[in-house]
């Protein structure tokens, strides 16, 4: 299964990776803000992650890692 971990202290909620998703697999934002007063974004639906890297590569924090068949 792919695996999509994201740093939630450094999400600034832009919620570009959530708009570029091919799968949508990044839906939801976190019901609680972090350090810096962002309500984070959290992969759901993993299952659909097809290990793209576009959540990453569009992400211009760098908090979003894709790793393929973990």
């Amino acid at each position: 299964m792919n695996r999509v971990t994201i740093n939630q202290e450094m999400c600034k909620e832009c919620e570009y990776c959530m708009t570029f998703c091919p799968k949508k697999t990044i839906l939801v934002k976190s019901e609680t803000l972090n350090k810096m007063g962002y309500y984070a974004v959290q992969a759901k639906n993993i299952q659909h992650c097809i290990a793209c890297g576009i959540c990453a590569s569009v992400c211009p924090e760098g908090a979003i890692m894709v790793e393929k068949n973990v």
